[in-house]
């Protein structure tokens, strides 16, 4: 009995020990986040760094103090984990991009973007598959088939998060959309191929084979597609019978962040890719369910989503920044440093190399089925270059490939691992560093180009100006589909229509417009969205649109 009174003494004491530490942890960590917001704000008008690159830095020297004071045992205060990020990280940063994204813009550039997403991924995962194959069996670094295969789909991930902090949606349109679609895309064809090598026997590896492969693609991005619409369509559809707004907006809120993070985790329960879940889910949201809540409810939403989106993408990079330099890891490989070099260095010119193989050629053929907005040749170096960052998702898959619950003592396994930190530390640093500069050298500012072309403000009265261009079919188009103008940023509603030319070469009836009338007639008065909205009498949407009309009457 005394016994066991002494053990249970001794286990509250590890246990409370424990809780401690992991409170401290979390703590600095925390302390590392504002720190990370402070100085990303003080360097905003640098011309170099962006909050990634800064939240990465403030990583890796965060790893190395705590290296120092552990006497070379430890450098991180959390252990990388491929749940954390695919779990709760990921979910809020896609969700949010697809719920901010200018769906015009997105879906007028859609076959490119799923030609360079989707076919795109494929070419470079086969060309750093078969990279990997020529380069590392004469190294005689100790993989297996599907090892080098999942090399490819690893280090076909693009990173999408640090894209979106280095372009501006604002200032390079055409370049943000392809970019950032394709970087979705990318993401989802990346998880879906690698998944898809973990699932089948490749050990013989055939044409039938590879066309399982294909097919099972295939019906995932359309599954994980069909599912993300119907979710937003779902919530669109409760919250317009329901209208919880008439007792209590903190329920709008709530049941609008539940089901977006509902559908991603229906995707990950069903076994589809729920990136592209989220994504779809986000952009269907912003296009119906938003609009039909109330006034206070759009603000908060809008923001809440914004917030968690970027609380964790700088998570993610500091994360990252401080596993870096996980001593266990670089133990496994100190006596090959030369072979680790090489590796490393080897990944980053496949990487270069599959990059090149894609946005080049495909930039060719989407030109040739393109009348006007065709991709320029330095869009294509641009779209190039900012889509060589590798991110989290290359570390949580690779993580996920040659480590057991983040631990590894086998020298290949290592070896992948300190070369993939390598090249994300590399690639996200340098690359991210150059691109800011080289969009700036290469594309003109959106800003500038207004300010030369017009020197006159353009206010929302001025609802003839955009009438002849770019094929706007209604009023409610001149503004987005979240309700602010589409004329901040934007150099297309400055320009000044000088004849009847522009209405006779500009063409009527386009799919937008289809769609539109399809919309209009169909959807909205089903799931609601702009023009849809429930009535309430006194509510400050009612009131707002009242005056609105009032005013454009007067």
């Amino acid at each position: 009995m005394g016994f066991d009174s002494v053990s249970m003494k001794e286990t509250d004491i590890y246990l409370s020990t424990s809780d401690h530490a992991s409170v401290v942890s979390i703590t600095l960590f925390v302390t590392l986040l504002c720190a990370c917001i402070v100085v990303g704000h003080l360097l905003e008008e640098n011309r170099w760094m962006n909050e990634s690159i800064t939240a990465l830095i403030i990583g890796v020297g965060t790893g190395v103090l705590i290296l120092v004071i552990s006497g070379g045992k430890s450098s991180h205060l959390l252990v990388f984990s491929e749940d954390l990020f695919f779990i709760y990280l990921l979910p809020p940063i896609i969700f949010n991009a697809g719920f901010q994204v200018k769906k015009k813009q997105f879906f007028r550039n859609f076959m490119t973007i799923m030609l360079f997403g989707a076919v795109g991924t494929l070419i470079s995962f086969i060309i750093i598959s078969l990279g990997a194959i020529a380069f590392f069996e004469k190294m005689d670094v100790g993989l297996a088939i599907g090892d080098y295969l999942a090399i490819g789909a690893i280090f076909a991930a693009t990173d999408s998060v640090c894209t979106l902090q280095v372009l501006s949606q604002d200032e390079t349109p055409l370049l943000y959309s392809l970019v950032f679609g394709e970087g979705v895309v990318n993401d989802a064809t990346s998880v879906v191929l690698f998944n898809a090598v973990q699932d089948f026997d490749l050990s013989h590896l055939n044409t039938g084979v590879a066309l399982q492969l294909l097919g099972n693609f295939i019906y995932l991005f359309i599954s994980s597609t069909v599912l993300g619409v119907v979710s937003g369509l779902l919530s669109a559809y409760i919250i317009k019978k329901l209208y919880f707004g008439r007792h209590s907006t903190d329920r709008e809120v709530a049941i609008m962040m539940l089901m977006a993070y509902l559908s991603y985790m229906l995707a990950e329960l069903f076994y589809l890719s729920g990136i592209l879940t989220v994504f779809f889910c986000g952009i269907v949201m912003s296009h119906y369910t938003w609009h039909n809540v109330t006034e206070n409810s759009r603000i908060t939403t809008k923001h809440t989503f914004a917030t968690l989106s970027f609380v964790a993408e700088i998570f993610i990079f500091l994360y990252v920044g401080m596993d870096a330099l996980d001593i266990e890891k670089w133990r496994v490989v100190s006596d090959s440093p030369k072979t680790s070099l090489s590796v490393s260095a080897t990944l980053l010119g496949l990487v270069l190399a599959g990059r090149a193989a894609f946005v080049f050629p495909l930039s060719f053929l989407s030109n040739l089925t393109k009348k006007s907005e065709k991709i320029e040749f330095k869009q294509q170096v641009t779209i190039w270059w900012a889509g060589l960052m590798r991110g989290a998702v290359s570390m949580a898959l690779a993580y996920n490939q040659f480590t057991r619950e983040g631990h590894t003592q086998l020298h290949g396994n290592a070896l992948l691992i300190t070369s993939t930190i390598t090249v994300v530390l590399f690639s996200t640093v340098v690359f991210g560093l150059i691109t800011k500069p080289l969009v700036r050298l290469l594309m003109p500012s959106s800003k500038q180009l207004c300010r030369s072309l017009s020197s006159e403000p353009v206010t929302p009265n001025s609802f003839n100006v955009p009438l002849l261009g770019e094929s706007r079919d209604s009023e409610g188009e001149l503004f987005d589909d979240n309700g602010s103008s589409q004329a901040r940023g934007e150099c297309q509603t400055a320009v000044r229509p000088s004849s009847l030319r522009m209405l006779l070469t500009t063409p009527t009836r386009t799919v937008h417009y289809y769609w539109r009338k399809f919309d209009d007639s169909f959807m909205r008065p089903v799931f609601g969205g702009r023009g849809f909205v429930p009535y309430v009498p006194g509510s400050p949407t009612e009131q707002s649109v009242h005056n609105w009309q009032g005013e454009t009457k007067m």
